[in-house]
């Protein structure tokens, strides 16, 4: 199972390699994953197919055994009902089959939680995520620390901010000021809350956990791809829950590192700078630099 994971994992970062830096991001009437940019997310993906191979052969079983019950013993055709109060047979296989199939299940996934709470090296670099109604603050914990908040955009900033091409950011999704974090590096995450409970969810990443008042709740990532991804606050937090978005841009190491320097005295400036430099020409325009 662990060598099948890895092989995954492997191929998943061969193609990324060759994709396009504008990262996946939600669709209207999306019903599948986003395209993974971690590892852990690639390891999620195969335990949802494999889990179909359950659950699909349980559900048309069911389906099957309910209709053909529903047939056979109807009381026109069965007047006279079963007085049969059990049978040995049918006892001993639906109580071994489910277990079976539960063990089939458990191991893997238990894996998978090992692998999620299990970093495979030391994180490179450490951010604080704090959550508020309704918005978030991040905190860079460097040697020189960096802190702002990250806010949903309003439409009416979309030009100011250089961000209106609503195919790179979405409408609902696009905040004021993005996390910032180089690629291939490995990313700890400390989240809590100021207020009430929130959530910190980023599907691409395979990661999502509650922020919490008084409590600090670990995630850690390694995203693969440049590009920019989108999650939300995914715990209900009061009457904005549904305008807290999280996004999160990746950029290469060097551009990390000119953007964190600059940061620190013009965090509008450095962000602009860096759309600049990964949006292209037109967001220099548009962006008013």
């Amino acid at each position: 199972m662990k060598k099948f994971l890895a092989a995954a994992g492997a191929m998943g970062a061969l193609l990324a390699t060759s994709a396009a830096t504008l990262a996946d991001q939600p669709h209207p009437w999306q019903w599948r994953f986003q395209e993974a940019a971690t590892s852990i997310m690639d390891q999620i993906e195969w335990f949802e197919v494999y889990t179909l191979w359950f659950i699909v052969p349980i559900t048309l079983l069911v389906l099957f055994l309910l209709s053909y019950c529903i047939v056979k013993f109807r009381a026109s055709a069965n007047p006279v009902p079963s007085k049969t109060s059990h049978n040995t047979l049918i006892e001993v296989v639906w109580t071994v089959a489910p277990v079976v199939v539960l063990l089939f299940i458990a191991v893997p996934s238990f894996q998978l939680l090992t692998a999620q709470y299990n970093p495979p090296e030391e994180a490179k670099l450490t951010l604080k995520a704090t959550a508020n109604q309704w918005n978030w603050d991040y905190e860079y914990q460097v040697e020189e620390p960096l802190s702002f908040n990250s806010a949903m955009l309003p439409e009416a900033d979309r030009a100011a901010a250089g961000k209106e091409d609503k195919a790179r950011y979405p409408r609902l999704l696009a905040v004021d000021n993005e996390l910032v974090v180089p690629v291939a590096t490995q990313v700890r995450v400390l989240v809590t809350a100021a207020d009430v409970i929130h959530a910190f969810a980023m599907p691409a990443f395979g990661v999502k956990t509650d922020a919490v008042p008084g409590r600090i709740n670990e995630i850690w990532f390694n995203a693969r791809k440049e590009g920019l991804y989108y999650g939300q606050c995914s715990e209900l937090c009061g009457k904005d829950h549904a305008f807290m978005p999280i996004a999160i841009r990746v950029v290469s190491e060097a551009q990390y590192d000119t953007w964190l320097t600059a940061a620190r005295g013009d965090l509008k400036g450095a962000n602009k700078a860096l759309m600049a430099a990964v949006d292209g020409e037109k967001s220099v325009a548009v962006a008013g630099n």
